[in-house]
């Protein structure tokens, strides 16, 4: 008898983290103080435009610190500090893989020191100095993008020449070159920038209106087939966010549609849908009940996005929050989503209004307008051409 094989868990898209963040490299082959340096060198440079962390150990010639923080010698698991300046948080536990991505998930780039952590790109330092120690360390050369070389050093070594093939096509820069440096992380930043996606929220039951309103016809066509061409010139896939028993019918239409699998949560269900699809890309999300959306509106969008925050959105010409449902939110948003949910929240403008974005002042306030009920659709028929 042939038993079907039997999968435990369900299949989901998984983000592509490394052991902290999306884009991480680790820095080995040099002192670590040499690490450091070159690693706040490249921080400063690139934190003007990215949220940028930096992963270490405690050394020996550190200034002396007690062996555990008080709170913690006490018994506590953890301790918050406000040190006027900045934060501290003392955990007592060790933190995994899992939680070291919670803690660096609104971060665009994570530089370590490889001779205490890995990540899952490196750049490798040739230091004679090191020349032992990189060498123990040849199993971490995994996904080398970068050479350097110390003032001590004119070639790759050859063992590294071994341990990666490829070596003769990556660059390689002498380590006081900063400006070149700083220009590959620049350069891999914005390749790594997410790709840009749109879903039309067309799965709500629309009381108010007392019939679909995403089937209106404001402009010859369906509202939410119109909206859908609206944003195919912004964005690399168009999807039509639906309730699950509206699928076929829309598919029959030629449209991607992306049904709800967050059920019972209205708009945010659909967002943490679309990412549950794909978590490494943008959504740019509108709602189908903007009739007055047009293509200006969404390039204003589009070119002042920034790619560093959570999401970017518009400010609300009727009371200045985040208009949360024609926004740009980025693959960082997805694990905020999921925190607010687990807090027993599904109003993506509390997210926004509790989380780092780009607000904009819309160009045409009246292209933010939406319409729920009969009142108000006579009303923006007035000012549609």
């Amino acid at each position: 008898m042939i038993s079907k094989e039997h999968k435990k868990h369900s299949l989901l898209a998984r983000p592509a983290y490394g052991n902290f963040a999306r884009n991480e490299w680790a820095m080995v082959g040099a002192p670590c103080g040499d690490i450091k340096a070159l690693a706040e060198k490249v921080i400063s440079a690139l934190s003007p435009l990215y949220k940028c962390a930096y992963v270490d150990a405690a050394h020996a010639h550190d200034d002396a610190q007690p062996d555990l923080p008080a709170p913690l010698a006490a018994g506590a698991a953890a301790a918050y500090t406000d040190r006027i300046s900045y934060h501290q948080f003392d955990f007592k536990q060790q933190p995994d893989t899992f939680k070291f991505r919670q803690l660096f998930s609104e971060t665009d780039l994570v530089l370590a020191n490889g001779n205490h952590h890995q990540a899952k790109a490196q750049v490798v330092i040739l230091d004679k100095r090191k020349r032992a120690s990189l060498q123990k360390r040849l199993s971490q050369l995994t996904n080398v993008t970068l050479f350097l070389l110390a003032d001590n050093a004119v070639e790759v070594f050859d063992f590294v020449r071994e341990a990666v093939p490829a070596w003769r096509d990556l660059p390689i820069y002498k380590l006081s070159e900063t400006d070149k440096i700083v220009a590959f992380f620049r350069q891999e930043m914005q390749r790594a920038k997410p790709v840009l996606n749109g879903l039309v929220l067309a799965g709500g039951q629309s009381q108010r209106m007392g019939r679909d309103k995403g089937a209106i016809a404001w402009h010859g066509r369906e509202q939410r087939f119109y909206m859908a061409d609206l944003l195919k010139s912004s964005c690399e896939e168009v999807a039509i966010s639906c309730r699950p028993e509206q699928q076929a019918e829309l598919s029959s239409s030629g449209y991607k549609t992306l049904p709800d699998t967050f059920m019972g949560l209205g708009p945010y269900g659909a967002i943490l849908s679309a990412f549950r699809e794909q978590p490494d890309v943008a959504w740019l999300v509108v709602a189908c009940d903007l009739p007055l959306l047009d293509a200006q509106t969404l390039q204003q969008l589009t070119a002042q996005r920034n790619p560093a925050m959570v999401a970017t959105t518009f400010e609300s010409p009727h009371d200045g929050f985040p208009e949360p449902l024609i926004t740009i939110w980025e693959p960082k948003s997805y694990p905020v989503l999921l925190s607010f949910l687990a807090q027993g929240y599904t109003c993506p403008r509390k997210v926004l209004r509790n989380s780092d974005i780009q607000l904009l002042k819309p160009q045409y306030p009246d292209a933010l307008r939406n319409v729920n009920t009969p009142e108000e659709l006579e009303k923006v028929k007035q000012l549609l051409p």
